[in-house]
């Protein structure tokens, strides 16, 4: 399941309350109506992007042919902040937006957790690409090869695996062309753990 944006998860829950009381599906207008949305070509996109992401089933040539497709048992996803940048490579500034994002819950960490997305290349050999979102645990310690998300001085927030070593942290990149970056300890302040990745196709 990919993660889905505000209104694609508004939709979804309409369609689920719409299908529960009258048995079938909206039509587009009806969906149109709801969302304050006049044109139904952006109805269709919603609804095709529901279908690419695997929440809805439909039949081509039919109206109201909507199909909500079961995800497992207990797999509920839960909205959370999506907190801006992190990068994966050098260190950018964090760049706090108000959108959210929606994580099935299986995923979600036992503290606080937000999302940030990635951008860079240095943790790839993780399977973290540019542009894959990232599960963070609201954490300010870390044990040694966790991944976490680590202020640097105050101003620049990179995503690496963290080792306390001798009076220094090494953050390790998992990207064999980088460099791991070696810092004084307390330059360095852990934000957060990571505790899943999403990637949108």
């Amino acid at each position: 399941m990919l993660p889905l944006t505000k209104r694609q998860r508004e939709i979804l829950d309409y369609l689920n309350e719409f299908i529960q009381q009258h048995g079938y599906a909206p039509s587009l207008e009806e969906v149109g109506r709801r969302f304050g949305l006049s044109s139904l070509a952006t109805v269709h996109k919603h609804l095709t992007n529901l279908q690419e992401k695997g929440f809805i089933k439909r039949a081509w040539n039919r109206s109201r042919s909507v199909e909500l497709v079961q995800t497992r048992p207990g797999g509920r996803a839960v909205e959370l902040p999506l907190l801006g940048f992190v990068a994966a490579g050098a260190p950018i500034e964090a760049i706090a937006t108000s959108e959210s994002i929606t994580v099935p819950e299986d995923l979600i960490g036992k503290r606080d957790t937000y999302v940030l997305r990635v951008r860079g290349e240095s943790m790839i050999d993780e399977q973290i690409r540019d542009g894959d979102f990232v599960i963070v645990e609201d954490r300010k310690t870390a044990e040694n090869g966790e991944m976490v998300i680590a202020l640097l001085g105050n101003t620049d927030v990179t995503l690496k695996k963290f080792y306390r070593e001798n009076g220094h942290v090494r953050l390790q990149p998992a990207n064999p062309a980088m460099q791991p970056m070696i810092i004084p300890a307390d330059q360095v302040q852990v934000q957060g753990v990571v505790v899943g990745v999403m990637r949108k196709y």
